[in-house]
């Protein structure tokens, strides 16, 4: 089972903007039906870039204020970090192989 890496506010920063390896972020809430729908999408992604990329999980509920800072409007949200820079977002429900479609030209 790849691993997801839960993150808050007090992480953030040493887990996703120092991150040696592109990020991505899942913003996500429990309360969130399409959430709840992408996370095993999410998890999927996490298997097939095991080693290449790092998976987050970020709940708006506990950090709304970092997701805000991010320009995060609606969830669910992807973020996928590169160096500290978010170069895409993804916003809504989208199957895993959509995602691994615009994550692909970021990992070289």
């Amino acid at each position: 089972m790849p691993m997801v890496t839960i993150v808050t506010g007090a992480d953030f920063a040493s887990e996703v903007l120092q991150s040696s390896v592109p990020t991505l972020v899942d913003v996500w809430a429990a309360w969130c039906a399409p959430c709840k729908m992408l996370e095993p999408e999410v998890a999927k992604v996490a298997e097939q870039t095991e080693g290449r990329v790092k998976v987050a999980k970020l709940d708006v509920a506990q950090d709304a204020a970092l997701a805000a800072q991010y320009g995060v409007t609606s969830i669910p949200a992807l973020l996928l970090f590169v160096n500290g820079e978010i170069v895409e977002r993804l916003a809504g429900y989208m199957p895993a192989a959509r995602i691994m479609d615009k994550l692909e030209r970021h990992l070289g």
